[in-house]
């Protein structure tokens, strides 16, 4: 083996290794939290926002920040004996809490004057994914009148559960508005906290794109899917029939998803995920140790038009059976359900295509490099794939044991 090419195998080498150690032993999504907002106005009415909050996240972020420590007891105790009415009567009797809270991190402004919020009728208890959400009701009168004076000017700001306080990390703020004939949504988090109504769709398109790109970094369990494809994959027609197959078939649900057809619980979605990871990439150990991964410059086998032989279709088969899965993953990142899919449509579509394009960006940079490594040396592809695989395999049992148990 040459100088050159043991320096590309260590390379890689401590860049997986180091990639490993530095992912959390628990699920991406179970740290993060999704809150929904509903802007609507029309003539001269005020601007009327409906927002939808994870109900024990609200109860402990609001008695913290007004050190209301009857709000938390009673909150808590609601909480625990799964009362809606006791829920909400937690919250409205702690009213000012809540409201100072909420209200201090949520913000709307016309044309860069604040505009005063009052709340509209007591708190409502609703659910997203099995998760209990408190929904509460405000209208906010703008210096220029009601809503139909310069609808342009109107921008949304929201705060809501940063990650300074400690509870949950990445609070997503997922926003529709319909606003004098104006419709869309708009994404919200810590790095871009903020929207105009008046905003054009290439504003919009690009956050859904950033939010889609931003999830698939940030989420781990995926980005080791990925990489169980890459290292599996024997050569440049392998790997791109398994990302569009993996492809196609996260776009299905993750769409069937948007439109309400289709409704998984959480609780059975992440642990096949998990397990997911830990079948692709255990795959291509046992075709390693069996003899049957052969290195990735060799002739493809004669499977017809496709070039793959029985076991690259099995492979394939189960690349896609999985990828359905993930596209429920996908969608639970939105907290995606039916009464937002239509106005969310176009945005999911984006932000599906800002999943796709990290999905590339990673092919097109680390395939080659295997290709690089096994024409060089053979040996070492096979020990850099494995030791990937294992690493990744590993991961994937380890989060499907804590997934299963609730750890």
């Amino acid at each position: 083996m040459s100088h050159r090419v043991r320096r590309l195998l260590l390379a890689l080498a401590a860049a997986v290794f180091l990639f490993l150690g530095l992912v959390r032993p628990a699920a991406a999504h179970g740290f993060t939290s999704t809150v929904y907002a509903h802007v609507t106005a029309e003539g001269d009415s005020p601007l009327r926002t409906e927002l939808k909050l994870e109900y024990d996240l609200l109860v402990v972020s609001a008695a913290d920040a007004g050190s209301d420590d009857p709000l938390f007891r009673a909150g808590t105790d609601a909480f625990e004996n799964g009362d809606a009415r006791a829920r909400a009567e937690a919250l409205d009797s702690h009213r000012r809490s809540v409201v100072d809270y909420v209200t201090r991190r949520v913000s709307v402004t016309e044309d860069g004057t604040a505009c005063e919020p009052a709340p509209v009728g007591g708190t409502r208890m609703g659910a997203e994914e099995g998760v209990p959400y408190a929904l509460l009701t405000f209208d906010w009168t703008c210096a220029g009148g009601g809503a139909g004076h310069g609808t342009a000017g109107h921008e949304i700001r929201s705060t809501l559960f940063p990650d300074a306080e400690g509870y949950v990390k990445g609070t997503k703020t997922i926003v529709t508005y319909a606003v004098d004939g104006r419709t869309g949504s708009a994404a919200l988090d810590g790095g871009h906290p903020s929207f105009s109504i008046g905003q054009s769709w290439p504003e919009r398109f690009w956050e859904f794109f950033r939010l889609g790109a931003e999830h698939l970094l940030t989420g781990t369990d995926h980005i080791l899917f990925l990489l169980a494809l890459i290292a599996g994959s024997r050569r440049p027609r392998e790997v791109v029939l398994a990302a569009t197959a993996f492809t196609l078939a996260h776009s299905v649900t993750f769409l069937l998803a948007a439109l309400g057809l289709v409704d998984v619980p959480s609780g059975l979605v992440e642990p096949v995920i998990a397990l997911s990871i830990a079948v692709v990439a255990g795959w291509h150990l046992w075709r390693l140790r069996t003899g049957g991964a052969p290195a990735p410059d060799l002739p493809a086998p004669d499977g017809g038009r496709f070039a793959l032989d029985r076991a690259g279709w099995a492979r394939l088969a189960v690349v896609f059976c999985f990828g359905l899965v993930h596209g429920l993953g996908f969608a639970g990142a939105l907290g995606i359900e039916a009464a937002w899919s239509w106005t969310l449509l176009w945005s999911l579509l984006v932000f599906n295509i800002g999943i796709e394009a990290v999905q590339l960006a990673f092919i097109a940079v680390l395939f080659p490099l295997i290709l690089l490594l096994g024409r060089r040396s053979p040996q070492a592809a096979r020990g850099v794939t494995g030791a990937l695989s294992a690493g990744v395999a590993l991961m994937g049992l380890v989060w499907f044991a804590q997934r299963v148990t609730g750890s």
